[in-house]
């Protein structure tokens, strides 16, 4: 398959492939591909002949890079028109969501935009023998599809949303935040917790607290937990079980333990920590991103097990702890480069199915990276992923959110891991997080929304993502959210 870029209606010399990756029918990433740029081509190879689609950073003009998917489409020798593509997709998205939705009124200030994008695309379809018109036809019509299909979004999201608050379907804790465990013993940093957060977790890293096999440190947890337990907050921990190198003991990593030994010395491992605070914590994030995180390789079955055995270590030492499993990389590119990876709707069936025992999914949602899976996406595709993975018969807590207040450097720059309307900083994070939290909390399966840090960090996942700067003064992500939760808690 070979897709031809344009910019501005000239064949493209130079294009960044970020964040491509290519997906079939299903929407599973495609294994052994390889993707090029060359001459104005992205060309994509794979190992068989069925319809694949591309996904890709792409430049929208005064909307920001978007990670954006073509549709499937079959192969042949004749090149596609990657701008042609990538609107056709977005406005099959949007028809395909309407029709989810139930939306179909007209939606104020937005039908002009809808229909200038269909007439803008049709156009480019007619012209589709001149590439270089069709292209910039195409951008004209993506342009505007994406600001209507985001638009949509946050709007059907807003009514369900007061919905929710009007019926009082929003809990204690659906507010929640991960504490530093460095800040706990700062008054100004807790306080500004308590004014947003009725919820908050505490991060659990065995690595950390088993360095010695046998021998534990939960001194810091313990201050946390000290200092928390004294105020009315829902308290959570985790991960206690994440399987990635930085979150596994060194002695266990050099072991060269097998997989009943690994099993057996994580559930001593998780019924230590959950029997020592059973008194105080009642959510656990029990297993974390198994479908993506696998150091020691297990097998399909091994990862079931695995999680079995942990869900089961937390019902034995507290039998009743809320029981979360985690999933990474909600849209699941990483498939296509991770051995011993799962896709994530597989893992949450696999899990559904063998009758393991606990509570609810969590979603780690992190975007403005140029890594796998945290390239920045619009409202559209967050609504819809939630949507498709929403129906697993369990509820779903979102764990880890987070995104830049400001443009970074390396493979936190805006060119690489996406940007949104046009760049972020203070006043973009907070729009973002208003329009998600909206999006999210919408879906009556939703039960919480954990931000991941209150305060910048230097070693967060996402750079400068805190709603406080380091020195603890609040950004405009800070006053957004707190009207977003004098919202929430006035009815």
């Amino acid at each position: 398959m070979k897709f031809q870029v344009f910019k501005k209606g000239k064949v493209a010399d130079k294009f960044r492939l970020c964040g491509a990756y290519l997906f079939g029918t299903d929407g599973i990433s495609i294994r052994r591909t390889k993707i090029a740029f060359k001459d104005g081509f992205v060309e994509c190879k794979k190992p068989n002949l069925e319809t694949a689609g591309l996904a890709i950073l792409w430049p929208i003009n005064g909307f920001g890079r978007i990670l954006l998917p073509t549709t499937c489409l079959p192969e042949r020798k004749h090149p596609y028109n990657l701008n042609l593509e990538l609107a056709r997709a977005k406005l099959m998205q949007i028809a395909n969501k309407r029709e989810d939705w139930s939306f179909f009124e007209s939606v104020e200030d937005l039908e002009d935009i809808s229909r200038d994008a269909q007439d803008l695309f049709i156009q480019a379809v007619q012209n589709v023998s001149d590439a270089p018109a069709a292209s910039q036809l195409a951008d004209d019509a993506l342009k505007k599809a994406i600001v209507f299909s985001e638009k949509l979004a946050v709007k059907q999201a807003q009514l369900f949303f007061n919905t929710r608050g009007k019926n009082h379907g929003f809990g204690r804790g659906c507010l929640g935040c991960k504490v530093d465990r460095a800040q706990i013993d700062s008054s100004d940093y807790v306080e500004k917790l308590l004014r947003l957060f009725g919820f908050v977790t505490i991060p659990i890293n065995w690595a950390q607290i088993e360095s010695h096999k046998g021998s534990y440190d939960f001194s810091a947890v313990d201050a946390c937990v000290e200092v928390l337990s004294r105020e009315r907050l829902v308290i959570g921990a985790g991960p206690l079980l994440r399987f990635s190198k930085e979150y596994l003991p060194k002695w266990l990593l050099r072991s060269g333990m097998g997989f009943e030994k690994i099993r057996e010395t994580a559930y001593q491992f998780v019924s230590k920590v959950v029997g020592r605070y059973s008194g105080s914590i009642r959510r656990w994030c029990v297993v974390s991103g198994l479908n993506m995180f696998n150091h020691f390789g297990f097998s399909f079955e091994q990862v079931l097990e695995m999680t079995r055995a942990a869900n089961m270590a937390v019902k034995a030492a507290n039998d009743r702890a809320v029981k979360i499993i985690e999933v990474s990389g909600p849209w699941g590119e990483y498939y296509a480069t991770t051995a011993n990876s799962i896709p994530p709707l597989v893992y949450m069936d696999m899990v559904v199915q063998s009758g393991i025992n606990f509570d609810a999914f969590g979603l780690q949602m992190q975007f403005g990276k140029n890594q796998s899976g945290m390239h920045v996406r619009d409202m559209m595709q967050i609504s819809a992923i939630l949507d498709y993975l929403g129906p697993v018969a369990k509820p779903l807590y979102i764990t880890d959110v987070e995104v830049p207040s400001r443009s970074g450097v390396g493979s936190y720059d805006a060119k690489v891991a996406g940007a949104w309307h046009e760049g972020w900083d203070q006043s973009r994070q907070g729009q973002w997080l208003e329009q998600f939290y909206k999006v999210a909390l919408s879906k009556p399966f939703v039960d919480a929304v954990t931000y991941s840090n209150l305060a910048d960090v230097r070693d967060s996942t996402i750079a400068h993502s805190g709603l406080l700067t380091e020195k603890l003064e609040p950004k405009e992500s800070f006053h957004t959210l707190k009207k977003l939760h004098d919202t929430i808690f006035s009815h």
